[in-house]
């Protein structure tokens, strides 16, 4: 297996012939009936809820795990749960090693000098403490790079250590987030425009580009602003950009493979809610009823598809 980040997605992208990748975002109220344990509506018996939420988790790693080459785990549904939640997020990050998939922590951290250095060492180095061996973190995280450089590098620089990789959230897909990205100085480049510049400086530094011609230092682009954003995968050709919006918020397949290259890399199109929830869904519960993990694989196995007949 490669060392470097990008050569190891590249490689992970090829094998599973897409680069359509899975987001676990896991929400208890919208878990399948039967995985919602405890009493009253579940999720006041904590341990109840955190089991529920990690068997499903689980179960639907092993489904995807053979059509998708990498999945995106949203720290945030964990962390909720205070520590007992930050526990599942880790033991997550191992049943998804064990399965063979790229794993990237979206924790979107964000600082500078030695505070970005702790969240570096949080995130991106495999812990050292006595009896924690068997914990292990992400092969990449997404950052929110708006201090500029000075927090980005703390990352970037981890990452090139660890054999990693950083996702810098330089365009997001909500529509709000035009109200500040857009903002434009006197010379017109707007502000995730000048962003994304000090993005691909760091990138685009030889040390960080690996075989595959890729860096490991990338951006988060929503697919949601294609005509704005696709000159963003012209200007960075050497930058994975990570590419949320695909299903539930609006993309389409046509939007999202824009950020690809002729070969079909550099880009990870992420779907969560379309995917994650596919049982709820009339399209595949009237097919595969109460059997929630054919629904979810039926999903997967059908934005795969689409996304392939866009490229």
């Amino acid at each position: 297996m490669a060392s470097h980040f990008a050569d190891r997605l590249a490689e992970a992208v090829k094998k599973k012939s897409t680069p359509l990748i899975v987001g676990l975002d896991p929400v208890y109220s919208r878990l399948p009936q039967n995985l919602r344990y405890g009493r009253g509506d579940g999720e006041t018996d904590l341990p109840a809820a955190i089991d529920s939420v990690f068997e499903f988790c689980v179960r639907t790693l092993k489904v995807v795990a053979p059509i998708v080459p990498a999945v995106k785990i949203n720290i945030a549904y964990f962390e909720k749960y205070l520590w007992e939640g930050v526990e599942v997020y880790y033991s997550l990050l191992s049943e998804a090693e064990a399965l063979g998939i790229e794993v990237i922590g979206d924790v979107k951290r964000g600082d500078i000098g030695h505070t970005a250095e702790c969240y570096a060492d949080a995130h991106l180095v495999n812990p050292e403490f006595d009896e924690m061996d068997a914990v292990i973190t992400p092969d990449a995280i997404t950052i929110n790079g708006f201090a500029g450089a000075e927090g980005i590098i703390p990352f970037a620089d981890k990452a090139d250590e660890q054999g990693k990789g950083v996702f810098v959230w330089v365009r997001a897909s909500n529509p709000s987030a035009a109200a500040i990205q857009d903002f434009a100085d006197a010379a017109g480049v707007k502000m995730y425009e000048k962003l994304a510049s000090v993005v691909g400086e760091i990138a685009n530094q030889p040390k960080r580009i690996g075989n595959s011609g890729y860096s490991n230092v990338g951006m988060v682009v929503g697919g949601t602003s294609p005509q704005e954003t696709t000159a963003l995968r012209q200007k960075y050709p050497k930058c994975w950009f990570l590419v949320p919006g695909y299903g539930s918020q609006g993309a389409t397949a046509a939007d999202c493979v824009r950020f690809c290259d002729k070969n079909g890399l550099g880009a990870l199109i992420n779907a969560s809610r379309s995917i994650l929830y596919a049982f709820n869904d009339a399209k595949y519960s009237q097919q595969f009823g109460d059997n929630w993990e054919k629904c979810i694989e039926q999903a997967a196995i059908d934005a795969k598809i689409e996304i392939s007949k866009a490229l």
